[in-house]
């Protein structure tokens, strides 16, 4: 088992940065490759980005390509979101959860959801 808890988020200008934080309880944390997502309202859950288990490798939605960087450290079973260069259009909440089954992009093969936290990005 493993909970989740998201932090970090908060108002931000176009063009300024955030770190968000997801902090995992549980043993298994590192043996699981972990995933950010976001849902802004009106939409569906979409994948922003994904981290193998050892952070070896990592891989982006094309919209935050060169912008958000993945990382997590298994020490203090913490995984973060760098979000730089942010954009009107990154506004939403953001989710992290383990990646369960094969798809490393579906939401549907993720789990363990945190309670997400809201970024708001002012143009």
């Amino acid at each position: 088992q493993v909970q989740l808890v998201e932090s970090g988020g908060g108002l931000v200008q176009a063009g300024g940065s955030l770190r968000l934080s997801c902090a995992a309880s549980g043993r298994t944390f590192s043996s699981y490759a972990m995933g950010w997502f976001r849902q802004a309202p009106g939409l569906e859950r979409e994948f922003v980005a994904r981290i193998s288990w050892s952070g070896g490798y990592t891989e982006y939605a094309d919209s935050v390509k060169g912008r958000f960087t993945i990382s997590r450290d298994n020490v203090k079973n913490t995984v973060y979101l760098q979000m730089n260069s942010l954009k009107a259009e990154d506004t939403a909440a953001y989710y992290c959860a383990v990646n369960l089954r094969g798809s490393r992009r579906s939401k549907d093969d993720y789990g363990y959801w945190g309670q997400g936290t809201q970024v708001t990005v002012s143009s």
